[in-house]
């Protein structure tokens, strides 16, 4: 619920407000307050105080609006990932870091921003989802589109090199891990985010690399942040470690059959045939 501000708001009720507010705003709102404090003459105070009463009243609305009209969502039963859903929220909601391991084709990446959603995440700032190249992000957030009923741009958005087709509505954010190490230029804490999921981890990349060190030092400084970090192939014990022992969840890959067929000559002909020998 929204916090019913009075018609003559005072600074202290004001910062009291601001505990309702969306969390992308809350930075910027409290520096406005702070310059009302100190700077604001005393013949203009009124005004400034009304003007940042309206800005906060409107953050809470859109945090209340975020809440009603969350996209509706299921989990695919033929990916294994789905099997584990469950888990993976159990242990969203109770660790700050998870890691999640699994092999290529589990459903990780297009899932695990669905579990998020189930987990209350999304609504008090952006589920952020890394990939390392531009046309994984634009491919995987058309595939989240699809699977939500929106369009890019809605609920889902994202943003790679010359191209942005993300906004305040999103509640994904899909982009490469260079723009989100180009965004902690201006916002080193991160505020636009309540979660960030690194995938493609195993890649090792040198701006994997650095997101992995940075947001385990952000993660500290904000103990609401949660950080979900994917891989098919990784040393998780290795990162586990680096992340004081972040738990482990592990997705089956699914299994296919294969059939080796090998050539055998054609004793009239001379031609080379392709007969099936076995199965596995």
């Amino acid at each position: 619920m929204t916090q019913q501000i009075p018609e003559q708001p005072s600074i202290k009720q004001l910062r009291r407000a601001l505990e309702t507010v969306w969390q992308p705003d809350l930075h910027l709102l409290r520096q406005q307050l702070s310059r009302i404090n100190q700077t604001i003459p005393p013949a203009q105070l009124r005004t400034a105080l009304l003007k940042l009463s309206e800005n906060i009243q409107n953050s809470a609305q859109h945090r209340v609006l975020r809440k009603n009209n969350l996209p509706e969502y299921h989990y695919p039963p033929e990916l294994p990932v789905s099997e584990k859903h469950k888990d993976i929220i159990a242990a969203i909601k109770k660790h700050q870091i998870i890691l999640v391991c699994g092999a290529t084709g589990s459903g990780k990446t297009t899932q695990l921003p669905k579990i998020c959603l189930d987990a209350n995440r999304g609504l008090n700032g952006f589920i952020g989802h890394t990939q390392p190249r531009r046309l994984a992000a634009r491919s995987i957030a058309t595939r989240l589109a699809e699977e939500l009923n929106t369009e890019i741009g809605q609920k889902v958005g994202f943003k790679v090199r010359f191209q942005d087709q993300s906004n305040i509505h999103n509640y994904i954010k899909v982009m490469t891990d260079g723009i989100l190490l180009s965004e902690m230029q201006r916002d080193r804490w991160l505020n636009q985010y309540d979660t960030i999921i690194i995938d493609e981890a195993h890649e090792r990349s040198l701006n994997i690399d650095f997101l992995l060190g940075y947001l385990k030092q952000l993660c500290q400084r904000r103990p609401e942040l949660k950080l979900i970090i994917t891989s098919a192939t990784i040393d998780a014990k290795g990162i586990s470690a680096h992340f004081d022992n972040a738990p482990v969840i592990e997705v089956s890959g699914r299994a296919w059959p294969v059939e080796l067929r090998y050539p055998r000559a054609d004793k009239s002909t001379g031609a080379e045939k392709i007969a099936p020998q076995e199965h596995i």
